[in-house]
């Protein structure tokens, strides 16, 4: 089986700056992406390829400083934008490696906290289900848009955005946060996509709930390290990723 590897990430962040090379526990944060990318394919037995879609430079000499093989995609000026969507910019780094892979798997840097357990298990789920066209990793949510989410309406008052007289929480549809750490895409879907995620047929893998944080501020990424901590404590597959950042350095 022969699978390619994304890794998209622009220069620059509004919410955090430069949070693509950022540290994180002491590390440039993309070195736990890669750490569980190189761990994925020494356990199982995939073809692999890997490409890094960026206009970044720094992020490209951090990502030299290792031993992890991979292509650079140039991100192109009318891909950088912060309202172009990220399926697109998957779609031209395919199209662009020039070769035939079974799937696609798009890994994000700013979740750190990812084992290859996590990779292989949201992998399985599209394997296993030839039907759906991709796979999302999700986590329980902690808020409902038909229970205690709510939104302003015409007369500047606030209502359910779902509102259909739910009272108590365990009356309302489950819900996740899709987390953004993995996606894995069929590669008909994608290259027949118009940018639209929600097009396809979609299952999900569930990750630890407070395995992934959005980090879009200094608060997110403050946290985020204390939580990986304990994680690193408590969990050795989350250790492991860790503890290996050190082997695929030169």
């Amino acid at each position: 089986m022969n699978i390619l590897f994304t890794i998209c990430a622009r220069k620059g962040s509004k919410g955090l700056k430069n949070k693509n090379i950022s540290n994180f526990c002491n590390y440039p944060i993309s070195y736990f992406t890669l750490s569980a990318y190189q761990l994925f394919k020494e356990k199982y037995s995939y073809n692999c390829d890997l490409a890094i879609n960026t206009d970044s430079e720094e992020l490209l000499k951090q990502v030299k400083l290792t031993k992890i093989n991979f292509t650079h995609i140039e991100r192109t000026e009318e891909l950088a934008g912060d309202i172009v969507g990220k399926i697109d910019v998957i779609k031209d780094t395919y199209k662009k490696m020039g070769k035939t892979y079974d799937f696609i798997i798009d890994l994000d840097l700013t979740s750190p906290l990812r084992t290859p357990e996590d990779i292989k298990g949201t992998l399985d789920e599209l394997i296993n289900n030839p039907e759906a066209n991709l796979c999302v990793s999700v986590t329980d949510s902690r808020r409902s848009p038909y229970f205690n989410q709510i939104q302003i309406n015409e007369q500047g008052y606030y209502k359910p955005v779902i509102n259909r007289g739910v009272t108590a929480r365990q009356q309302a549809p489950i819900v996740y946060d899709m987390n953004a750490s993995i996606y894995v895409y069929r590669p008909n879907f994608l290259i027949n996509s118009k940018g639209k995620l929600f097009d396809g047929n979609i299952k999900i893998y569930k990750m630890k709930d407070s395995a992934v944080i959005d980090i879009d501020n200094p608060e997110d990424s403050d946290l985020m390290q204390i939580i990986a901590e304990y994680f690193y404590k408590k969990y050795s597959n989350y250790n492991l990723v860790f503890k290996n950042i050190k082997n695929i350095l030169k």
